[in-house]
């Protein structure tokens, strides 16, 4: 699945997540928010190469139920899972090293 460049105001359910086979980059945020416009020049050229990856940008807020079912206190937070378990979380990245480190223990599995 490609990068999602637009968060999406709908949000999977806890349980369609949890379901998810193979590789999952959530992604909760919002669009008018300065740290998650800030981390996509290191996220976004990552996860483009990563065909592999299903890619996830939640918009999220008050009363959103996945963000708070993964506690999300800070944006940009990625939740990396593999088969709806989570295997690495980034908040707030600063490093495109940070990503990569995350992709690497989401690959091991």
């Amino acid at each position: 699945m490609a990068y999602q460049t637009a968060f999406a105001a709908e949000e999977p359910s806890v349980e369609a997540v949890a379901s998810l086979p193979g590789t999952t980059v959530l992604e909760f945020g919002a669009s008018w928010c300065g740290h998650c416009i800030a981390a996509q020049r290191l996220v976004q050229p990552l996860l483009e190469t990563r065909g592999d990856l299903r890619h996830l940008r939640i918009e999220d807020g008050r009363g959103k139920p996945l963000g708070r079912a993964y506690r999300v206190k800070l944006w940009p937070t990625l939740v990396l899972l593999r088969d709806g378990r989570e295997v690495a979380r980034l908040v707030r990245p600063q490093d495109a090293g940070e990503i990569e480190r995350a992709l690497a223990a989401l690959d091991a599995g």
